[in-house]
């Protein structure tokens, strides 16, 4: 008898998603990726095509992992898509796709897995969102809108279904090496905004870029007071975040901790007090 805990990744054929269905794979799950198109084979993991944005699609594919495993013990809603520009210039179409796969797509996993781990006595639903939920992005506004459902999503639907032993959280990453800002569908126009919601500004005061994201810029035109930069002696290593610039330009800003460095820090806090609480480490 297979007594391997059974995932469900939700765009797992890249960046986070396939990260975490390694993980998962090589801590003894038997992993299963959704995505549309398997881009590489992933060690460990078997894929299945679903697409996110389709009910019956997504439903399919569930009925099959549990036809093959019977069970299903976590599901890691990943799949997601960002767009950027500036909100009056971003097609109506294009802020409803960003919800239809970021938001509804969770839905539909999160539908389609309960009746079986309510009927198994429990599982776990992650849900990957963003520091863009709770510090929204300027030019990135139906991404962070997207996000912020989520979270609300999922204080919503934990609530719901822990009494069948079913557990729901939120990820909220924040700068991540990954394909996500090149991937990103931009709006070029950008007419009164001064360049700030191009490509370029965006990419730099976005989210997911290769050694960027959100506070991680500094290339030509962004302007700012450093902050966070490293004492004179500490070894640093390639690819390491060194500092940010401040774009409010006082230098008082330097010497305190930073809004986002805040929120991930009580996400950390709010984490290990949970965990620590279900496994009898406190009462709080």
């Amino acid at each position: 008898m297979n007594t391997s805990k059974v995932a469900i990744v939700t765009g797992g054929s890249g960046g986070i998603g396939r990260c975490t269905a390694m993980a998962l794979a090589q801590a003894g799950c038997r992993v299963y990726e959704f995505s549309r198109r398997e881009k590489a084979p992933t060690p460990g993991v078997e894929h299945l095509t679903a697409d996110m944005t389709d009910e019956q699609s997504v439903q399919a594919a569930v009925a099959e992992v549990e036809r093959r495993e019977g069970r299903i013990d976590i599901l890691v809603c990943n799949a997601g898509f960002g767009i950027s520009g500036a909100a009056e210039y971003t097609a109506p179409e294009d802020a409803h796709a960003q919800l239809e796969l970021n938001l509804y797509g969770a839905d539909r996993a999160a539908r389609a897995v309960i009746p079986v781990m309510r009927a198994q006595g429990g599982g776990r639903i992650v849900c990957m969102s963003s520091i863009a939920a709770i510090l929204p992005i300027p030019f990135q506004l139906w991404y962070s809108v997207s996000k912020a459902a989520i979270n609300a999503y999922v204080l919503a639907l934990q609530n719901e279904v822990r009494p069948f032993g079913i557990s729901v959280c939120a990820v909220m990453p924040g700068d991540i090496a990954s394909g996500f800002t090149a991937n990103r569908k931009k709006t070029l126009r950008e007419d009164a905004y001064g360049g700030r919601g191009g490509p370029g500004a965006v990419g730099r005061a976005g989210h997911g870029g290769r050694g960027g994201g959100a506070g991680g810029g500094g290339g030509p035109g962004l302007t700012g007071v450093g902050r966070g930069r490293p004492p004179a002696g500490l070894a640093v290593k390639q690819g390491m975040k060194a500092g940010d610039i401040d774009p409010r330009c006082e230098a008082r800003h330097c010497f305190t901790v930073s809004d986002k460095a805040r929120a991930i820090g009580g996400g950390v806090l709010e984490g290990l007090l949970y965990f620590g609480k279900e496994k009898g480490l406190w009462s709080v």
